[in-house]
């Protein structure tokens, strides 16, 4: 199994069980995210609570809850909203600390296409959400999550670069 985690922090931010699809020249990768309960086991343990004068409600309270797969298993934590100004001023040092560990053939084509996959995200800020890694570093990359049109099922936007594999 790969593990990505984040190349500043070392949060675990995806692994292999989710695949992606490259966009914006390999600077961004697409993930798709699903709504899954969890919690609420239905378990049958062949018994007839009327006939042993229980009530249907007795046994175990389920505590189900929806969560999206990729926010829980990788515990992503969800940060406030950017404005235009920023998310500018929050990638200008992303890109700063980001540039430092990459190796140099690496950081030319980051240099080359990072300013192009910035401006795909712009437009889309007001429809975004962010989350950070569990350790919730300041320095961290974030992972952005959005409705496709329609969608009833987040799409995640991670930055290659960003992340370093790690084999299980």
């Amino acid at each position: 199994m790969l593990v990505y985690q984040d190349l500043l922090t070392g949060d675990e931010l995806l692994s292999d069980s989710f695949p992606y699809k490259e966009i914006e020249n390999g600077m961004l990768w697409e993930v798709e995210g699903k709504w899954v309960v969890q919690g609420a086991v239905d378990v049958n343990i062949g018994a007839n609570p009327s006939a042993e004068g229980g009530d249907e409600d007795d046994g175990v309270d389920d505590q189900a809850v929806k969560v999206v797969d990729i926010v829980d298993t990788f515990r992503l934590q969800e940060q406030p909203t950017f404005d235009k100004k920023q998310f500018v001023t929050y990638m200008k040092r992303y890109i700063k600390l980001l540039t430092s560990k990459l190796e140099a053939e690496k950081q030319e084509l980051f240099k080359k296409h990072i300013e192009a996959a910035t401006k795909f995200l712009l437009p889309k800020l007001k429809d975004l959400q962010f989350f950070v890694g569990e350790s919730m570093h300041d320095d961290g990359s974030l992972v952005f999550a959005y409705y496709k049109d329609g969608a009833t099922d987040p799409t995640f936007l991670y930055f290659a670069y960003g992340l370093k594999e790690i084999k299980c």
